[in-house]
């Protein structure tokens, strides 16, 4: 998979990131050697392999679940700048 400079631009617009034409031309190019290395590990052969959660041998910490107080979602959202019914309101980010 290779870059060009429109999808670096393209993605530096999704992300709310300025760049000028000079900044593009080089982030083109180490957009593709990051593709170039995440293709080689494709090739890596992992059959066999079992996913980990950690590079050392542990157990995960886990706590019991338990019913804890709750219904004070009142004053959880006393102090938000806005809240509608006992939601916090956020403004749009995704157009």
């Amino acid at each position: 998979m290779s870059v060009d400079t429109a999808t670096v631009k393209r993605v530096a617009s999704l992300a709310r990131i300025r760049v000028t034409d000079e900044e593009a031309a080089s982030l083109e190019g180490e957009l593709n050697a990051i593709l170039g290395f995440v293709e080689q590990l494709s090739e890596v052969d992992v059959e066999g392999v079992e996913p980990m959660t950690s590079v050392t041998e542990m157990t995960m910490k886990k706590r019991e679940d338990q019913v804890t107080d709750g219904g004070i979602a009142d004053a959880i959202t006393a102090n938000a700048p806005a809240s509608e019914d006992n939601f916090f309101l956020v403004p749009k980010v995704v157009e």
